[in-house]
């Protein structure tokens, strides 16, 4: 088979086994996982397949729609290494969830409807991955935005669940709007939709100066929304009233993913304007900055992992923006994909151990109940804070040296941040394994079933290895580095990790409550609350004052009262059609004398 079938069997089997599971998934529950299962698997085993061919450059290609003279959209299939990346990293992680969930999801109920959400999910993900344009990638976009608003929703009897989907629905279409936007303007500037002709003919419009970078800046919107950046980051938190495989796939290399990945394919565009990488740039810094300082506060444990996410992605973006390709951001991207799998894929083993209680302060001392979840933790943690010889230190690091390098402000907010994620992943970890047990689900918690231990146990070595040098080496080739990456910062670095785990140990590591309480960062900035009173101000003060003007206004002086003098017009006219002769003879008659009289007076 070819590397450009391969590609179409990738992106469609998904969609096949989400129609059969819809159709036929109820009617034996070992279907829906199975064919939502070989569906991944088959995916992962021929992304691997192209991975190692290379056939970097190779292109499948449909109609779709042809308007000559206006313009041309096929559905095209681009297979280049950095589609080729993201085509392992998420069939694999997708696969390794899938296999997760037939623990995670056994006594659930809606188990057809979540399998076949997930399905659509990859589906829609795989679509904006191998997209060569940008409609289709656009289409595949919105796709991804309803099947989380599906997945995230799939407590739907829970409010906390249904407003969750909604809110996250929502705010990315603020992000999407000026997507569309921005592709409107590329389409219109360069007359083609397709990311390898707009890139070709983006050079001379680059001298617009503004107008160029409101087209960049307008496609960023669209990772703004999707990577939960500053300030549409609110639903990202919020995401976690669904089930935890689904948090998993949304935050380790799937719909999050896309943002970044957005950034990538418009690499080139982006690079012609010093103002839109500025922006980017620093949209990624304070974002990251704020992500864990939002985190250090949180006690739910899906929550804290969501904060870091946040502040993850912000280091991504912030790659984008300062370094010298789109290496090192996919490079943290995929060691990212790994190790925040893992935390989520543990977190739901302890939310099952402990009989779905996500409070931390309700927890304690789990390392002896649940040894592998703990181990598997404690790696997890160690590659998110970036401990020496872990993935994170050589993925993280690298955007932290280049952004130290080329905007030294930035960098160092970034290096700042790297003491905030030990800290707050050590609190985690501190308070849910070691010290006594805080509650009765703590004195009973249990090891989860090796149907979820075996997913864990694989990204906990993918996240120790990710960023070794042979394995960088074979999925990016040679990174650029910063010519005079500065040995202070790295070694700065490394300073902050060791001070914020040992902070994160002098606080928490026999805590019986949160001896630090900071209500800014608790309250998330208030920048939620924001977003409520702005709400209740003008989108609630715009209805009320629409709901009077309808009533007193419309309703009243528009229908209600001309509709009112009609019907009393027609009550008195009524009483002149009586139906008898000697009435209608005796109204003619005193009509008549009536006309004669205004005659004769005159």
């Amino acid at each position: 088979m070819g590397s450009a079938h391969s590609a179409w069997v990738i992106l469609f089997a998904p969609l096949v086994a989400t129609v059969g599971i819809l159709f036929f998934g109820r009617v034996c529950r070992h279907l829906a996982p199975g064919l939502a299962l070989l569906s991944a698997l088959l995916g992962c085993v021929l992304s691997w397949g192209i991975f190692l061919a290379k056939p970097w450059g190779d292109t499948a290609r449909l109609r779709w729609l042809d308007f000559p003279g206006l313009f041309e959209v096929g559905i095209g299939l681009k297979l280049d290494a950095l589609s080729g990346v993201m085509l392992v990293v998420v069939t694999t992680v997708a696969s390794l969830v899938f296999i997760y969930s037939l623990g995670y999801m056994a006594r659930e109920e809606g188990w057809w409807r979540y399998f076949a959400g997930l399905s659509l999910f990859l589906f829609s993900m795989l679509g904006i991955v191998l997209s060569d344009n940008f409609v289709m990638m656009f289409i595949f976009w919105e796709l991804v935005g309803v099947s989380s608003y599906i997945l995230i929703g799939h407590y739907y009897s829970r409010n906390a669940a249904a407003e969750a989907s909604k809110q996250a629905f929502l705010v990315n279409r603020v992000g999407d709007f000026g997507f569309m936007l921005g592709i409107l303007l590329f389409w219109v500037a360069t007359g083609s939709l397709s990311f390898s002709e707009v890139i070709s003919r983006a050079e001379p419009l680059a001298s617009t100066g503004w107008l160029y970078a409101a087209a960049c800046l307008l496609v960023f919107c669209g990772t703004v929304g999707k990577s939960a950046q500053l300030p549409l980051h609110v639903w990202l938190p919020n995401s976690m009233e669904g089930p935890t495989p689904v948090s998993s796939l949304l935050h380790a290399a799937t719909m999050v993913a896309a943002g970044v990945y957005l950034l990538a394919r418009v690499y080139p565009l982006l690079l012609l304007s010093g103002v839109a990488m500025t922006v980017i740039a620093w949209v990624g810094a304070l974002t990251a900055l704020a992500g864990g300082l939002m985190a250090t506060q949180q006690n739910d444990i899906k929550r804290i992992l969501a904060y870091s996410t946040i502040s993850q992605l912000g280091y991504m973006v912030l790659g984008i923006g300062v370094a010298g390709a789109w290496g090192p951001s996919l490079f943290h991207l995929m060691a990212h994909a790994f190790f925040k799998c893992l935390l989520f894929l543990c977190a739901g083993s302890v939310i099952v151990g402990m009989h779905h209680e996500q409070d931390i302060w309700k927890m304690g001392a789990l390392k002896n109940k649940m040894p592998a979840t703990f181990l598997c933790m404690a790696l997890g943690g160690l590659a998110l804070a970036g401990a020496p010889g872990f993935s994170g230190y050589f993925s993280k690091d690298l955007i932290v040296l280049w952004a130290v390098e080329k905007q030294p402000l930035l960098g160092w907010i970034a290096v700042a941040t790297v003491g905030l994620t030990a800290f707050y992943i050590a609190r985690l970890f501190f308070v849910v394994f070691l010290g006594a047990p805080r509650g009765e689900a703590a004195r009973h918690a249990h090891e989860s079933p090796s149907v979820m231990l075996l997913p864990m146990a694989v990204l906990a070595l993918a996240s120790v290895g990710a960023g070794w040098a042979p394995v960088s080496h074979f999925f990016f080739g040679d990174l650029p580095h910063p010519e005079h990456a500065s040995h202070a910062a790295a070694w700065v670095l490394k300073g902050l990790f060791v001070a914020g785990v040992l902070l994160a140990w002098r606080l928490y590591h026999h805590a019986e409550k949160d001896p630090v309480s900071i209500p800014l960062f608790a309250h998330r900035l208030y920048i939620d609350d924001l977003y409520a009173q702005l709400v209740r101000v003008f989108q609630d003060g715009v209805a009320r004052a629409a709901g009077w003007a309808d009533r007193w206004i419309v309703d009243l002086l528009i229908v209600q009262i001309p509709a009112k003098l009609a019907w009393a017009c027609g009550f008195v006219l009524r009483f002149l059609q009586l139906g008898n002769l000697q009435a209608y003879g005796f109204f003619f008659v005193a009509g008549t004398v009536g006309l004669l009289y205004l005659i004769l007076s005159r």
